[in-house]
């Protein structure tokens, strides 16, 4: 049971990864994106690819930082000229088109079958001491990443994107560039879910092109939407939530005597309940977005 509570706890701690870097560009800055998951499986492909070469943890991890910020920039600059809603599609276009690559080249991806045996940080330790090291690592990256967040969107940065979100006219005229600040906005966001798909590759020893499926970004957005747009702690908070929903539903199965295929039917349909539930009764999250006063 220990072991099982330990791997949630994980997870949730990966996911909290994905739930802040989504947020800090949704949330704070106002730019939908559902192609988000695309940066998670950059992130998580990188890690594979460079562990199979030889290379360690950190090189992969930052290749794949990396290269999730050029696909964070070509994003933004494609957004400079359609409105949030076009962009929004054009997101989700650019993940298939990741998604649909690492399909097919066999040769650097795997294709359909993935990367199996990514090698895990810890190969000195095994069993319950490597989840207890690797929980310890994925904690101490949320906690940075979150006091990191709530850092960067306290500042003249944070107020600047907020601005741009609710009055972009105004931030325009007061001097603001709207597009670079769409452009770090986004390239910040990629390169904390690059990180975040990198730990989840090394944690589940593989990869796939089922990471970067339109329904992973639906989860993370549901986390941030339970949680509380342009809250940091919402969203880790909602995080937990979801992971913890997501890995009740075994148990479900068991004793609802229900097969495989409907159990993934049934996680989803969970989570969409929760989340018109909170929407209904809560529609800014379960800890909503605190505007502070001018006084």
């Amino acid at each position: 049971m220990s072991s099982f509570l330990l791997h949630v706890a994980t997870l949730s701690c990966v996911y909290a990864l994905l739930a802040l870097a989504l947020n800090l560009q949704a949330g704070f800055a106002g730019l939908l994106n559902f192609g988000f998951v695309a940066f998670a499986g950059v992130g998580a492909y990188s890690s594979a690819i460079m562990s199979s070469l030889g290379y360690p943890a950190p090189v992969g991890m930052l290749l794949g930082a990396a290269v999730a910020m050029a696909v964070g920039f070509a994003m933004a600059r494609l957004g400079r000229n359609l409105a949030s809603d076009y962009w929004a599609i054009a997101t989700l276009a650019i993940a298939e088109l990741i998604r649909t690559v690492a399909l097919n080249e066999n040769w650097l991806t795997g294709g359909a079958q993935g990367m199996s045996g990514v090698p895990t940080l810890f190969r000195s330790a095994s069993g319950v001491q490597n989840d207890l090291a690797f929980f310890l690592l994925a904690l101490a990256m949320v906690t940075v990443a979150l006091f990191a967040c709530v850092r960067l969107t306290r500042g003249r940065f944070g107020r600047a994107i907020r601005l741009m979100r609710e009055e972009p006219a105004l931030a325009a005229s007061l001097g603001y560039q709207l597009v670079p600040l769409k452009v770090k906005a986004t390239v910040t966001s990629a390169a904390l879910a690059s990180v975040g798909g990198s730990l989840l590759a090394h944690y589940m020893s593989f990869v796939g092109p089922d990471y970067m499926l339109a329904s992973e970004t639906f989860v993370i957005w549901t986390m941030v939407m339970i949680g509380g747009l342009g809250n940091n702690l919402g969203v880790v908070l909602g995080a937990l939530l979801v992971e913890i929903i997501y890995s009740a539903v075994p148990f479900a199965k068991d004793y609802l005597n229900i097969n495989s295929d409907i159990a993934g039917a049934v996680r989803l349909g969970t989570i969409g309940v929760v989340l018109l539930a909170c929407l209904l009764v809560r529609p800014a999250g379960l800890l909503p977005e605190k505007i502070r006063s001018a006084t």
